[in-house]
């Protein structure tokens, strides 16, 4: 805990208690990443089908119709980072209405696409536009990007990023393309780098954070991250980029993948993100606000991949939002 400072099918019942169902389309499997390992079976399944019952989520599980890496498994089995999940058709309650997000929404996330191939799209998204619905919100990028294109057949995120972080967030048009890209995560074969401007001068001899992290996750469903001894293994590289008047611009580049992990580490590192009202203290969220400050300074920059099927080593970046590039002039002057 250290900072480094060198260099199922549904029965009748369930259909007369919630008279709309919708069939999923059919056998789905799912390679958990590094931020879904460590969760239970069922409390994977509760979130992953959206709108099913416990009891269904149970029963399918039970009959064995989930599987982990194809054999049977229990509803407390414990799913780790690159498992493969069987999750059968299933019948979810839908919604009375289908929300799609307005025109001017789909205009710009589909202005926000910067690479796009046969299989693969690169969206620099904005902030404050979850990757996906849920908790609240009734749509994230991944369904703004099937309400734009409603002919594609598959779409699918590759990873997250946090809901207020902008920049690169990969979304796969074909299986296989997420496959090879979720083994590319697991073998830690991508490159992430963001930058974020951080309160106070960041000191150039520390060039890592190594402290493992603990999720809690609080009744409301908020998240809130902690460093802990007990905690899952998190390792970010930092480089300080420019120095300013009571800031600083650096890279960060995750070497594992955990919730707010950046967030986290800069401020286990006495240097909290600029804006971020989860790490920073009020205090100095309301200087920065004072300031002109407008959002999280924190934004997915820059992305180094093997394109799926070329084998082909690219990398991509995404320019700041107005009101990351303004507020790094003003500090300039």
């Amino acid at each position: 805990m250290a900072i480094d400072d060198r260099a199922s099918g549904s029965s009748k019942s369930d259909a007369s208690r919630n008279p709309t169902v919708s069939p999923r389309p059919g056998v789905e499997w799912v390679v958990i990443d590094e931020e879904q390992a460590g969760q239970r079976l069922d409390n994977f399944l509760i979130r992953h089908l959206k709108g099913a019952p416990r009891s269904l989520v149970y029963r399918i599980i039970r009959k064995g119709e989930v599987r982990i890496n194809r054999a049977r498994a229990r509803a407390d089995s414990r799913i780790a980072a690159g498992d493969e999940i069987r999750v059968p058709p299933v019948r979810l309650a839908q919604r009375d209405e289908t929300v799609i997000p307005a025109a001017k929404v789909l205009d710009r996330i589909e202005a926000a696409v910067v690479y796009e191939d046969d299989g693969l799209l690169i969206v620099n998204k904005p902030t404050g536009l979850a990757v996906h619905g849920g908790s609240g919100l009734q749509y994230g990028l991944i369904e703004g990007l099937r309400a734009a294109r409603p002919e594609a057949r598959f779409l699918e995120l590759v990873h997250r990023i946090d809901r207020d972080t902008s920049g690169l967030v990969m979304v796969a048009k074909k299986r296989s393309a997420l496959r090879d890209l979720q083994d590319q995560m697991r073998k830690k074969q991508i490159e992430k780098f963001y930058h974020a401007v951080v309160a106070g001068t960041w000191p150039a001899h520390i060039s890592k954070v190594d402290a493992p992290l603990l999720r809690d996750e609080l009744r409301s469903g908020e998240r809130i991250v902690r460093v802990a001894a007990d905690g899952k293994p998190a390792l970010t590289r930092v480089r300080s980029l420019e120095l300013y008047m009571g800031y600083s611009l650096i890279e960060a580049s995750p070497v594992t993948g955990r919730t707010h992990q950046i967030r986290v580490h800069c401020a286990y590192a006495g240097h909290p993100i600029a804006g971020d009202p989860k790490y920073m203290d009020d205090v100095s969220c309301g200087a920065f606000r004072a300031e002109g400050g407008r959002r999280l300074m924190l934004h997915a920059e820059k992305l180094g991949i093997d394109l799926p099927g070329a084998g082909e080593r690219r990398y991509f970046t995404a320019p700041y939002d107005e009101a990351f590039s303004s507020f790094l002039a003003r500090l300039r002057k």
